[in-house]
Parts: C-alpha cells; sequence; structure tokens
C-alpha cells in the first residue's frame, strides 16, 4: 500500500479515480480508518465515479498508520499537518476537504492554517459540538483500556470499545488520541473559515450536536439534517451522498 512521511511518523494513504479529477481528501473519524469510513460505505466509488479524484489517508494511530502511544501526538493541528503533507506529497495544491466525526475537527484546523489548500469544506457527524464540545469522553479512554468489553458499562463507552476491537485498533493509541484530539475552536474561528461549508448530522446522532448552530457561525456554510441517522449510520447515507455531490458540483471546475 502507498505511504508517505510527516513528523517523524510512517502513514498509509489511498489515491483513487482519475488523476485529472478535482481531488476530494477524505479524512476519517476516530477508532476508524480510510477504509470503514470511506470505501466501506460506498464514498470512494461515488466520488470516483463522478469523476473525482478520492484520497484519503488513516490518520497517526489508526488503520496501518504509525501509532504513537504519547497523547501530544494527536492534537488537530498535528493531524491537520498530516492531511496537508499528503498534498504535498501528491502534488496537489488545492482541495476539496471532506472529514467525519474528528475527522470534521481536523479538516477544520487544517482550513484554519492553510486556507489556501481548501476548495470547499464538508463536515459529517460533527456540528455545534465542534465549539461547545461533544460530551465527557474520558470515559472512551478508559473503556478503551480496560481488560476486555465485559468489564465496559458506560453506554458509550461500549460502542467505541466494540467498534475498535472490530477493526482491530491499537488500544493504547486510541486511548492517547481521545486525550488530546478534542480541541475545541472557538466561535471567532470557526467565523474566520471562508470556504463554502457543508455539514450534515444525523438526526439521532446524539454525540455530534446539531449542524445549523455552526453554519450559522460561518460566513458561508449551509447544514443538512441526514433523517433518522446516528452517528455510525449518517455517514454512508444516500441523501448524504447527494447532497455532497449537489455541493461538490456548485464549485465546477474551480
Amino acid at each position: 500500500m502507498p505511504r508517505f512521511h510527516n513528523d517523524g511518523l510512517d502513514l498509509a494513504f489511498f489515491d483513487e479515480g482519475p488523476r485529472d479529477g478535482t481531488p476530494v481528501l477524505l479524512v476519517h473519524g476516530f477508532a476508524s480508518n480510510r477504509a470503514v469510513n470511506w470505501i466501506g460505505p460506498g464514498w470512494v466509488e461515488t466520488l470516483t465515479g463522478a469523476g473525482y479524484r478520492a484520497v484519503a489517508l488513516d490518520n497517526r494511530g489508526h488503520g496501518d498508520s504509525d501509532k504513537p502511544h504519547d497523547t501530544e501526538a494527536y492534537t488537530p493541528q498535528k493531524m491537520a499537518g498530516d492531511a496537508i503533507a499528503l498534498l504535498d506529497h501528491l502534488g496537489i495544491g488545492a482541495a476539496h476537504l471532506f472529514g467525519y466525526s474528528m475527522g470534521a475537527r481536523i479538516c477544520a484546523f487544517a482550513a484554519l492554517d492553510h486556507p489556501g489548500r481548501v476548495r470547499r469544506l464538508i463536515f459529517g457527524g460533527l456540528g455545534i459540538g465542534m465549539v461547545e464540545g461533544v460530551g465527557d469522553w474520558d470515559p472512551i479512554a478508559d473503556a478503551l483500556l480496560a481488560p476486555s468489553l465485559d468489564d465496559v458499562t458506560h453506554e458509550r463507552g461500549r460502542m467505541f470499545r466494540a467498534f475498535a476491537d472490530e477493526t482491530g485498533s491499537d488500544r493504547l493509541a486510541l486511548a492517547a488520541c481521545i486525550q488530546s484530539s478534542r480541541t475545541l475552536l472557538t466561535p471567532d474561528e470557526m467565523g474566520a473559515i471562508a470556504a463554502p461549508t457543508l455539514i450534515g448530522v444525523g438526526t439521532k446522532d446524539d454525540i455530534a450536536g446539531a449542524p445549523q448552530p455552526l453554519a450559522d457561525m460561518m460566513p458561508d456554510a449551509r447544514a443538512l439534517d441526514i433523517e433518522r441517522r446516528d452517528h455510525m449510520l449518517a455517514v454512508g447515507d444516500p441523501a448524504f451522498k447527494r447532497a455532497v455531490h449537489a455541493f461538490l458540483g456548485e464549485a465546477g471546475a474551480s
């Protein structure tokens, strides 16, 4: 599999679709990976079928990328740096950025730090929680460090521990990641992101926070309610795909 290097880490990625297509950089969520978040739900097929170049990395600590156990390795700024470094590695100047959940936060930091590299933004699975937080995630770290799933009683902790076990993840790396990747953005920072943005959140998502309040903070953003979907299922929803296709299509060849 193709790999690149950044910040002393070896990171895995894929690069699919026509090389002359407009690139879409895909950034997955916590405890997921590039295959689970983007190939399984059909996003790569959807994007490449529409003529886009679909590029995705395994975030540090996830998938086939290096997995440091140091909490300081997982700030959103450093993870955003990995995403931009992948664009550099591939010789891509600017791309549409599409992040889900933690990936949405990473894309927001990338847009703040490197506005010239971003054409359009898509935030999936994270709304006003980007600014206000998404609750107490310390139990998630505890669940990841527990001897087994049977020892976890916290409902959200059980969900993420089961997901981590299912994907064969490095639980120590994920526990480090969850402790330092949740830096919040301020309303002023959100207001400084000028790229046109689509924010899609499932109406049954109890993690993300509503999309409209976040959109209201931004100069050119719109909210999408993904009907009857929770945090885990919204990502592959057909209505979400149609909305993203229409939103990216507005950019034309620009």
